[in-house]
């Protein structure tokens, strides 16, 4: 039998309504899990460590944003942090930011890495498992291209309004688990980070090393 091609496994999303007849399925994060990013403090655009983003969409894959009249992005009241969860948080971390150029570069844009202690519980709509193609997709939402991802994010946030964000497979790190956290989950930001270190810092020398190694990136 021939096999369907890519876009019947990774369509357009279907309706709100469509969604909404379908149970979330859900995944609950506990206060006190932690979890990792890297962001940068400096550059065009610079970020603090607890900051979301509100303007976009930009290119991540999860952007819930609505883009303007003009179909460009924008500053709005939507709101969303990428973090990363597990044992290897760090190394999904660097993967994922790097993935463009496949160079973790200690210096442009000053990344750092931040990890932090959720101060609240979040509930995230989890699309590891079945409910992806429960819900007309595929575990090919993971990866497959970012604008329609992003369409998906957008009917998501708004047919599950009781989920702060969305519980991904890293594509570039194993699939170990990802975070796009909606501002609905802001109060899980605690009031301070238990590590922040600069990527420069000598003490990140060998998880990036090791990283770079593992995945095949660069490191300078």
């Amino acid at each position: 039998m021939a096999q369907r091609s890519g876009k019947a496994k990774f369509p357009e999303p279907p309706t709100i309504e469509t969604l909404r007849s379908i149970p979330a399925n859900t995944e609950e994060l506990a206060a006190g899990t932690t979890v990792a990013r890297v962001f940068f403090a400096g550059g065009n655009y610079p970020a603090t460590w607890d900051t979301f983003r509100y303007h976009g969409p930009c290119a991540s894959r999860f952007d819930h944003h609505l883009p303007d009249s003009s179909g460009l992005p924008h500053l709005q009241s939507r709101g969303i942090i990428y973090l990363a969860a597990g044992g290897e948080s760090i190394p999904t971390c660097l993967a994922e930011v790097f993935q463009s150029t496949r160079i973790i570069d200690r210096y442009s844009g000053n990344p750092i890495l931040v990890g932090f202690d959720l101060a609240e519980p979040v509930t995230l709509l989890d699309l590891r498992g079945a409910f992806a193609t429960a819900i007309g997709a595929s575990t090919a939402i993971h990866s497959g291209p970012r604008p329609r991802a992003r369409r998906w994010a957008r009917q998501l946030y708004l047919a599950y309004p009781q989920t702060q964000g969305i519980l991904y497979c890293s594509s570039m790190y194993g699939n170990r688990p990802a975070v796009a956290l909606f501002e609905r989950g802001r109060m899980a930001i605690p009031a301070r980070p238990v590590f922040h270190r600069e990527l420069k810092d000598p003490v990140l020398a060998n998880v990036l090393t090791e990283t770079g190694k593992k995945i095949r990136y660069e490191v300078i």
